[in-house]
C-alpha cells in the first residue's frame, strides 16, 4: 500500500481520538505513528533483504509491536494527563492498521502479522488494494495510479476523518448570530 492509505487511518484514528484542540495535533500524531511501521524501508541500505523478518514488512509491521507502542504510550500519556486507556487503544488502531492494510495488497511479500511467533508473511484472501512502488519510483505513473485507487477505495473514511467537528459548526454558528445580534443593535442605535 502507498503512504496515501496509511496516512487516510491516522487521520480516522486522530479524528475519533482528538476533541476540540487536541484534534489537529492527535491526527499528527496518529497520521506519524500509521506510517511508522514503513521506515523499515532504510532496512535495504544495510542489506537486510526484503525477505528477511527485520526487513521490509517484517517485524515493524507485526501486531506485536503495535501492542508494544501502545503499552509504551500508557506513560507517556500519563504525564502527559490524557486519558492512558484511550490513547494506548488509539495508538494500538493507528500503528497495526498498518499492516493490517498491507495484507489487503495485491503484490510484494505480505507483512508479518505475527511474528515474533512466526515469521510467515501474510496476505488476506481479499486483495483489493495495488501495491505502490517504494522510494522514488512512487513518483511515477504506476505511484500515482496506486495513491488515486486508495484514495477513492478510503474516501469514505477520508471525508469522514476531514469533516468539520460539530462544536466547530455550533461555534461558528453562534459567532454568526452574535454578528447579527450587533449589526441589528447598531441598526436600532442609528
Amino acid at each position: 500500500m502507498a503512504t496515501i492509505g496509511h496516512v487516510v487511518m491516522g487521520l480516522a484514528v486522530g479524528r475519533a481520538f482528538g476533541k476540540g484542540a487536541l484534534r489537529a495535533p492527535a491526527a499528527a500524531v496518529f497520521v506519524a505513528l500509521a506510517v511508522l511501521p514503513d521506515l523499515d524501508v532504510i532496512a535495504f541500505r544495510f542489506g537486510i533483504p526484503y525477505a528477511n523478518p527485520f526487513g521490509h514488512r517484517g517485524a515493524s509491521h507485526s501486531l506485536a509491536v503495535a501492542c508494544l507502542l501502545a503499552l509504551l504510550a500508557w506513560p507517556v500519556a500519563r504525564a502527559m494527563k490524557l486519558p492512558a486507556w484511550r490513547v494506548c487503544l488509539a495508538v494500538l488502531a493507528a500503528v497495526a492498521s498498518h499492516g493490517l492494510l498491507d495484507a489487503l495488497t495485491d503484490g510484494g511479500l505480505g507483512p508479518a502479522l505475527l511474528w515474533p511467533i512466526g515469521s510467515e508473511r501474510i496476505f488476506f484472501s481479499w486483495r483489493p488494494m495495488p501495491v505502490g512502488p517504494i522510494g522514488v519510483r512512487f513518483l511515477s505513473s504506476r505511484g500515482l495510479l496506486v495513491a488515486s485507487w486508495e484514495v477513492l477505495a478510503l474516501s469514505p473514511l477520508l471525508v469522514w476523518a476531514l469533516w468539520p467537528s460539530r462544536t466547530r459548526v455550533r461555534t461558528f454558528e453562534v459567532r454568526a448570530s452574535a454578528r447579527r445580534e450587533r449589526t441589528r443593535a447598531a441598526d436600532v442605535l442609528e
